[in-house]
């Protein structure tokens, strides 16, 4: 049985905190809200329950997890010696949508970073994620609150959907902010690299950092890592049970070739399967409207942020609707639209049109 407590997303009631303390301290799992997706952590010191964690997500041992803190004191206790410009790079970035890799202390366990010598440390903005751990009074080790593979929990009937019955616990406090995961960048490389783009935008980490970042193609979706340092860099990711193809077009100032494309598409699917959906920005869904297929607004494209929170929900949307075969339009790779486009290209398992 899985207990569900809703709480003020700003000012979380402090029972509820105590409970959820109360069973991680005993080896349990709970489900709680960060401003990215929702987490399933465990404590730092049960071994046992961290073990838990794959099991009950179907992941892979080899997929390291994220060490939660609440604070950059906490963090140097889990780490080696990081340098001063990563503290200060830190102090301007924490708490927020923004994981490192860096060189794990004998503090962090093997069963949380895959027994590598690093491992991934955020500080979640989220008040019920940091009341949670200051609780605690140690790190939380948390992946999304998922079946491994699916689309990551935006809302706590996301959690439940996929793992009620499994966990002991689920805080519900609405809806996360972002709705997408944060970004994660290898600090014991140089230049730094990108492991996984997320709700912060890469441009802005390198202007505040005044560093260079490294993109490598498998950053933007294009292929897998060889070696997973931290989630979301190997193994299938974020896909619905429909077969997705995603539309990527070299000019997305002129949409009418997107558009085009799409509907080839459309016409060529609905001769083989049940059910189709095009999942599209408001700016062109009204193009798809006698097609004859469900159409799936995820946002506009002026507003990169909303398309960003909607992803994973939609996503979910294909499997509750019963959807065979999804076509969803790409969007532009800057900012925000990195991100998207890594999670989609993902989703879709490297089904990709192109348009020149």
């Amino acid at each position: 049985m899985t207990l569900i407590v809703k709480t003020d997303p700003f000012n979380p009631d402090e029972s509820v905190i105590s409970k959820a303390v109360e069973i991680l301290r005993n080896g349990g799992l709970v489900a709680f809200p960060t401003e990215t997706v929702y987490g399933l952590g465990a404590s730092i010191s049960r071994k046992d329950a961290i073990k838990k964690i794959f099991s009950v997500k179907g992941r892979p041992m080899d997929n390291p997890l994220i060490v939660h803190v609440d604070s950059i004191d906490m963090f140097l206790n889990l780490t080696l010696n990081p340098p001063e410009y990563l503290i200060n790079a830190l102090e301007k970035l924490w708490p927020g949508p923004f994981t490192i890799v860096y060189w794990k202390s004998s503090s962090v366990p093997g069963e949380a970073s895959a027994n590598l010598p690093k491992a991934a440390y955020r500080s979640p903005s989220h008040r019920v994620a940091l009341k949670l751990i200051n609780y605690l009074g140690e790190a939380i080790v948390a992946p999304s609150a998922n079946k491994s593979g699916k689309p990551s929990p935006t809302t706590a009937q996301h959690v439940y959907s996929d793992l009620g019955g499994s966990i002991d616990m689920i805080i519900d406090a609405g809806e996360t902010l972002y709705g997408i995961e944060s970004t994660i960048i290898d600090f014991t490389s140089v230049p730094p690299r990108l492991l996984r783009p997320g709700a912060l935008a890469v441009e802005k980490i390198s202007e505040i950092l005044g560093i260079e970042i490294e993109i490598p193609l498998e950053a933007r979706g294009f292929g897998e890592f060889g070696e997973a340092l931290a989630p979301g860099m190997k193994y299938k990711h974020y896909a619905p049970e429909a077969e997705l193809v995603v539309v990527e077009s070299g000019d997305y100032s002129d949409l009418n070739k997107l558009i085009n494309m799409v509907k080839k598409l459309i016409s060529d699917a609905r001769s083989k399967y049940r059910s189709v959906a095009v999942i599209c920005s408001s700016e062109t869904c009204s193009s798809y409207l006698d097609t004859n297929i469900k159409i799936i607004e995820i946002g506009s494209r002026k507003d990169i942020f909303q398309i960003a929170k909607n992803i994973f929900k939609t996503l979910r949307r294909l499997d509750e609707e019963k959807i065979e075969f999804a076509i969803v339009e790409g969007f532009e790779e800057k900012g925000l639209g990195l991100a998207v486009m890594n999670r989609l290209r993902k989703a879709s398992g490297g089904r990709i049109v192109h348009i020149d």
